[in-house]
């Protein structure tokens, strides 16, 4: 995936549709070396957790859980935009196959949150089946998103890299 040109059109279009919130992601708070790597990997946590905890209530939780659920998904939403922007900020500085592959990535995410989008609106409107299952096709595209993420920052080291920091300074990824 890292060599595809597919990925790199997907980059390219990226890169020329976001230009203004890339350049501030990158300046952002959100763009930091404080926890000694990339902010973005925690905050997926809370994105996830969010979204997992609703369809664990969609499942186990019964009609009394559809309200919590609904909540979770929304607070899902609302956490990914601190996550999506931490991102965005590390992916604006990757080159190569690993802007490549963090395209994919973004593309993927984008993919599942607009079907947590879909549940939430679908849970509002009072079809809570319909949410469930649009927040089951957000896990299977955020599950192959993650795979692309945790690639980068496990294997590739890039959540080490994109420190302002330890990028200016030229020292290698601890």
């Amino acid at each position: 995936m890292g060599e595809s040109p597919a990925a790199e059109r997907i980059a390219g279009a990226q890169e020329a549709l976001y230009r203004p919130l890339l350049d501030w992601a990158v300046r952002s708070p959100l763009h930091t070396d404080r926890l000694g790597h990339s902010v973005h990997p925690p905050l997926t946590d809370v994105t996830l957790g969010c979204w997992l905890g609703a369809s664990v209530l969609d499942a186990l939780g019964g009609p009394g859980g559809q309200r919590s659920a609904a909540l979770l998904v929304a607070s899902g939403l609302a956490a990914s935009g601190p996550t999506a922007l931490a991102g965005a900020g590390d992916w604006a500085t990757m080159s190569g196959s690993d802007r490549r592959i963090g395209a994919v990535h973004a593309l993927g995410t984008d993919v599942a949150t607009f079907f947590f989008v879909g549940s939430l609106v679908a849970r509002l409107r009072g079809r809570h089946a319909t949410g469930a299952r649009l927040a089951v096709a957000g896990h299977v595209a955020m599950a192959g998103a993650g795979l692309l993420g945790g690639h980068l920052a496990l294997v590739r080291g890039t959540a080490n890299r994109s420190a302002p920091d330890r990028r200016e300074s030229g020292s290698a990824p601890a």
